[in-house]
């Protein structure tokens, strides 16, 4: 179990400068996901990490030992590849126990670890089988077991889940955190998916255009991001633009849908009085009722509506605009139409970004 520090790291791959300057500490035995849209630099980071990249500029520390130009072999790093890099002509124990030929280990001693790797993984009594006769996730399982099975210092993972089918990313998101934390690993995970890294990760970093955007925990991503491309990437979000009243204890901003009381931020942008800012409020933190609420109320209609049982998505109109409103358990489908309901929501759930 190490921490790892990126110290002002730069990549350029010919004009296209893929990582900007990077600082980024990632603790011992942290879950650490790395997020962001196609050509952001996640996975460039990530290469770094494992050394497939050499970069211009900074330092890749593991622990107190600098790795930036050591090679990928004597890194002792376990990486997990989105197409599994499995050989068909192996077996399953064959598979797993590549690394540890390689390094030359006894025959044992490789039975043994192999045999452990596959217990861990929940795969005990398949080392026999070939390649194509297990499933996605089974497949899945044995490529995590053969980065394990080395005994890594860390666990790199690039987009491992996105080969595998809904139900089966749900249950292997549980999996490689149960792993990950029974065996004391310190991972770093790359994805695009919101909510694999949500339900994974003990911190995450957000990046955009080589540069990492906001990093902190999950909760803090999604209900206190710091910019409107924070907000946008890591949910559905209403953004509406105004000016602050106030700026005291709260927040007062004017909006098209009128006044909205909004909690101090606690990071990034403290707007004053009269500065323009745009306000970010989640669909799920709406309140629909036929009373007037007592404040951040909006009076307006349910224009259109989708049921997903669980679940009812709206769009409610309104004459400053429309706004997108999740309901849970739902409730007010029977109010669309011409019937006038009111959308209220919490000063917490209202977060101040800059314009």
């Amino acid at each position: 179990m190490i921490s790892l520090t990126i110290d002002h790291v730069t990549k350029r791959f010919g004009e296209t400068v893929a990582l900007r300057k990077l600082d980024l500490k990632i603790e011992a035995g942290e879950i650490f996901f790395l997020l962001g849209p196609s050509g952001c630099g996640k996975t460039t980071l990530l290469r770094t990490i494992a050394g497939f990249v050499v970069p211009e500029e900074g330092r890749v520390l593991f622990g107190d030992e600098e790795v930036t130009n050591q090679p990928p072999h004597l890194r002792n790093t376990g990486m997990m590849f989105q197409s599994y890099a499995l050989w068909p002509h192996l077996t399953v124990a064959e598979n797993v126990a590549f690394g540890l030929e390689e390094r030359k280990l006894a025959r044992p001693e490789i039975s043994r670890r192999v045999e452990d790797a596959l217990a861990s993984v929940r795969m005990k009594g398949y080392g026999d089988r070939r390649i194509h006769q297990l499933s996605g996730g089974q497949q899945q399982r044995v490529a995590l077991a053969r980065a394990l099975v080395i005994r890594p210092r860390c666990l790199l993972l690039d987009e491992p889940l996105s080969n595998l089918d809904a139900k089966l990313r749900l249950e292997m998101r549980t999996e490689i955190r149960r792993i990950c934390k029974e065996s004391g690993l310190t991972a770093i995970y790359v994805t695009h998916e919101q909510k694999e890294a949500l339900s994974i990760a003990d911190r995450m970093a957000v990046m955009e255009g080589g540069n990492i955007r906001q990093v902190g925990k999950p909760v803090e991503l999604y209900r206190a991001p710091v910019s409107q491309f924070v907000s946008d990437f890591m949910g559905e979000t209403n953004f509406v633009s105004g000016r602050v009243l106030e700026a005291n204890y709260g927040l007062s901003v004017e909006t098209s849908f009128g006044p909205f009381t909004a909690a101090l931020p606690t990071q990034g942008f403290v707007p004053k009085s009269g500065e323009q800012c745009v306000l970010s409020i989640r669909p799920e933190s709406w309140r629909l009722s036929t009373t007037p609420p007592k404040e951040n109320a909006v009076t307006g209609k349910i224009t259109y509506c989708t049921y997903l049982g669980e679940t009812a998505q709206y769009l409610f109109t309104a004459p400053g605009g429309t706004l997108k409103i999740y309901e849970l358990n739902p409730r007010f489908m029977e109010h669309g139409g011409d019937r006038e309901v009111f959308a209220s929501v919490s000063p917490e759930d209202v977060v101040v970004l800059p314009p």
